[in-house]
């Protein structure tokens, strides 16, 4: 496998009626993690931790950040953080597939300097069940 373009790696929320790329994004992250659950006692051998298969929680961390465009999806992604709506998100990953479920914005950040454009960011963490759907 050859390396990825980074442009590549989409962010998408779903509108109501399709998912539309969230427009501006020059950054995209997606993160898994996994609590673990300690069940070490003193019978453990050689006192070393022991760790419960399958039990811990399980969570995703979406983030973005790029110019603000004041696109038909910046418009949605205001109303989501603002409404405090989970919706349903999908993320691209370029030879790899798509990750979709409900996240919900847990962050949304703008900022301008005197000189530069006005850019965001935005971080999300997800409230349910992910689907991953190979390419």
């Amino acid at each position: 496998m050859s390396a990825q373009k980074g442009k590549d790696l989409l962010l998408k929320i779903d509108d109501g009626s399709a998912y539309v790329t969230v427009a501006g994004l020059r950054a995209r992250r997606l993160a898994f993690n996994a609590a673990a659950v300690d069940v070490t006692d003193a019978e453990s051998a050689g006192r070393w931790r022991e760790l419960l298969a399958g039990a811990g929680v399980q969570r995703a961390s979406l983030s973005g950040g790029g110019l603000f465009k004041d696109a038909t999806s910046d418009a949605l992604v205001r109303q989501v953080f603002f409404s405090g709506e989970i919706r349903s998100w999908q993320v691209m990953i370029p030879d790899f597939g798509t990750v979709t479920g409900p996240f919900q914005i847990v962050a949304l950040e703008y900022a301008g300097r005197h000189d530069g454009e006005v850019t965001f960011e935005m971080a999300l963490e997800s409230a349910g069940e992910l689907v991953f759907g190979a390419a």
